[in-house]
């Protein structure tokens, strides 16, 4: 009786095994979202602090571009812009002086026009004053003008100083998003060009394993769907995360040369991402499975 007792164990076992409900639905490995942080300006890269492997927060400054030319046009520009005020400042004046005697004018034609009208002023008086008023009034044009015309210069300066602020504020090498660094491209002192690749980096708190199902599965999968991604842990222990499916590929491919055998790579297949929070466990280029 034990005999038998041992043979129905074993083959309950078996049977379990062979069921095959742990198998899973695809394969694939890890990957992250990269940024490549490239110079913005030209020129030699005076500090590049950053180190592969190191954690940067969103908006950190990884080191500076040479901006001493800028800040040398910068200077210049501030000269022209005074140099600017100054003719502005006269023309302001100027047109006060203008103004006043326009006003003191004014007082005389009122005088002007009542003796002519007794009798005590002649008519070539009364047109000297009206022609002082007239020729003090064009004057006074000609200086507004004059003071619109040094404004607009003053505008162009601005906007030529802010151009400046702008390319010097780019000089900054500043690390778009919090992630870790994965490459870097350059060192301190290196000349640097526009769109230059300087270093890599990723959030690798968020991974994805990229899979790939055959079109049979394809209609289980949807956006949003909870799934569970499976990879390697210590001492050949299988570790299990809970994920959902962010992407799913709109156009099938052949299986990649990677994943399955030669005669299994001739099959369409169908990429999709799996979206988990990592725990530091996950690496990029890590194989793992997924299972809806």
């Amino acid at each position: 009786m034990p005999k038998a007792n041992s043979i129905i164990i074993i083959s309950i076992i078996l049977a379990g095994c062979g069921t095959g409900t742990d198998a899973p639905d695809a394969w694939g490995a890890f990957e992250a979202t990269e940024v490549m942080v490239s110079a913005e300006t030209g020129g030699r890269l005076i500090a590049f602090n950053v180190s592969e492997g190191v954690q940067v927060k969103s908006d950190f400054v990884a080191g500076w571009v040479d901006t001493l030319p800028l800040n040398l046009q910068m200077r210049q520009l501030e000269s022209q812009k005074a140099a600017i005020l100054s003719r502005l400042q006269n023309a302001e004046a100027q047109s006060e002086i203008y103004r006043e005697q326009k006003a003191v004018a004014g007082v005389e034609l009122e005088r002007t026009m009542r003796m002519f009208d007794d009798g005590a002023a002649t008519q070539r008086q009364l047109d000297d004053t009206e022609g002082r008023i007239r020729v003090l009034r064009r004057q006074i044009d000609a200086s507004e003008a004059q003071k619109n015309s040094i404004r607009s210069e003053a505008r162009v300066i601005d906007a030529q100083m802010d151009e400046l602020r702008d390319r010097v504020d780019r000089s900054a090498i500043r690390s778009p998003i919090t992630g870790t660094v994965l490459a870097k491209y350059a060192e301190p002192g290196e000349m640097a060009s526009p769109g230059m690749p300087l270093f890599k980096l990723a959030n690798l708190d968020t991974m994805y394993l990229r899979a790939y199902i055959s079109g049979s599965q394809l209609a289980e999968a949807r956006l949003g769907q909870s799934a569970t991604v499976m990879f390697d842990g210590p001492d050949g222990a299988i570790n299990q995360m809970e994920g959902k499916i962010s992407w799913i590929a709109s156009r099938g491919e052949f299986t990649p040369r990677t994943i399955q055998t030669r005669e299994e790579r001739v099959n369409t297949v169908y990429a999709i991402k799996v979206r988990v929070h990592n725990d530091g466990q996950l690496k990029i280029g890590m194989p793992g499975e997924v299972r809806f």
